[in-house]
């Protein structure tokens, strides 16, 4: 089986969880969280970093951080894993969704603002598959209405903006009030579960904190105000994270190097288009994704079946926030239609893209896929 994902870890991960294991230091209170915390925020250009047990629980604590409460809404795309609605559903806020752009799967700006209303706080642009939000747009939306901007960075390790008005590349990360990451094992760094909350305002970031370890009074221990959560990364990952750190350029350049080739092999394959890379973006394909298109006589489903009986891993899009059972029965977005968000749900999958894949594992996923196409 060609798989997904595989992680490499091949550098000084051993040596750092053997040192760490050594010393006796394997909870939050271990000197790595803060040497990740530092090195991980200086990468992404941030002040600073909170460092969090995964990327779900990062987008929570990032809404709280920057005063999302009860009755407050969200605007975010339709097209993104649950955890961003869940994360401002467990605040008591509202998320308000938003079609994507058909091209580079990521939410359509051009709409967010029809979609502002009293109750507006955030908006959570989600940076799909290592394709940066065009965030110009939403930076004059965000300060015109005053609302933050709570990047969901989980997909973009390394990948950078051409902003035209603040007139430079910034990476993914270091571009809102507030952002977010996820260290889960198929993202270009690991730290197998794990996540992180960035920021250049210190209270955001000491709310974040707070947030994060109870909401423990740093004058009174044991004292509490508000009801908050155990969301803390141990010293052990935290110590892989490090390790992994190192070498994030080196994975950033593996995963273009791929995304290149991918794009090379697939291009005269008929009934496939992938995410369009546009000229404001150096995208990190973080999953190397494509859609088939109506005429393809089968589904993104079917596909998937035939990939697994010739021995090659794929995975689906995102169903939409939208068509959620969960949602339906509490209430949430009825009648509300996303025909984008649909369509890259019911013709998107995503092939193997990890770290370790190899040019020629690709060459056999793509005539593999050619195969089947020209089969139907």
């Amino acid at each position: 089986m060609i798989p997904v994902n595989e992680p490499l870890l091949d550098g000084r991960e051993k040596e750092l969880l053997i040192r760490c294991i050594d010393s006796g230091w394997i909870s939050s209170e271990g000197p790595f969280v803060t040497e990740f915390e530092k090195g991980f925020s200086h990468y992404v250009g941030t002040e600073y970093g909170v460092a969090v047990c995964n990327g779900t629980a990062a987008l929570e604590t990032a809404l709280y951080a920057v005063g999302i409460r009860k009755g407050d809404e969200v605007i975010m795309p339709s097209f993104t894993i649950i955890s961003c609605a869940i994360a401002a559903l467990r605040l008591g806020a509202k998320p308000v969704l938003v079609d994507i752009d058909p091209e580079t799967w990521n939410i359509d700006v051009n709409e967010v603002e029809s979609k502002i209303s009293k109750k507006t706080r955030a908006i959570m642009p989600v940076h799909i598959y290592g394709h940066p939000v065009d965030m110009d747009p939403l930076f004059e939306i965000s300060s015109q209405y005053d609302l933050k901007i709570v990047e969901d960075a989980a997909e973009a390790h390394g990948a950078e903006y051409l902003s035209k008005s603040k007139e430079r590349w910034i990476k993914c990360g270091n571009m809102s009030d507030v952002a977010c990451f996820s260290f889960y094992a198929n993202k270009i760094i690991t730290t197998g579960e794990g996540g992180m909350v960035l920021s250049n305002d210190k209270i955001v970031a000491d709310r974040a904190a707070s947030y994060r370890d109870l909401c423990f009074k740093p004058t009174k221990r044991f004292y509490h105000t508000e009801l908050c959560y155990n969301f803390r990364m141990t010293n052990l990952q935290a110590a892989v994270g490090v390790a992994q750190l190192e070498r994030i350029e080196e994975f950033v350049a593996i995963k273009r190097k791929l995304g290149q080739y991918y794009r090379a092999k697939l291009q005269d394959i008929p009934h496939i288009r992938f995410q369009v890379q546009k000229t404001y973006a150096k995208t990190v394909h973080w999953m190397y994704a494509i859609e088939l298109d109506k005429a393809c006589k089968i589904s993104a489903e079917t596909m998937i079946g035939l990939l697994k009986e010739r021995h090659i891993g794929a995975r689906p899009f995102f169903l939409g926030l939208h068509a959620q059972p969960i949602f339906a029965s509490m209430g949430l977005f009825k009648g509300e239609k996303y025909p984008n968000t649909d369509q890259a749900y019911e013709r998107g999958l995503y092939l193997p893209s990890g770290l370790t894949l190899t040019m020629e594992q690709i060459d056999t996923v793509c005539s593999t896929l050619q195969d089947i196409i020209e089969g139907l």
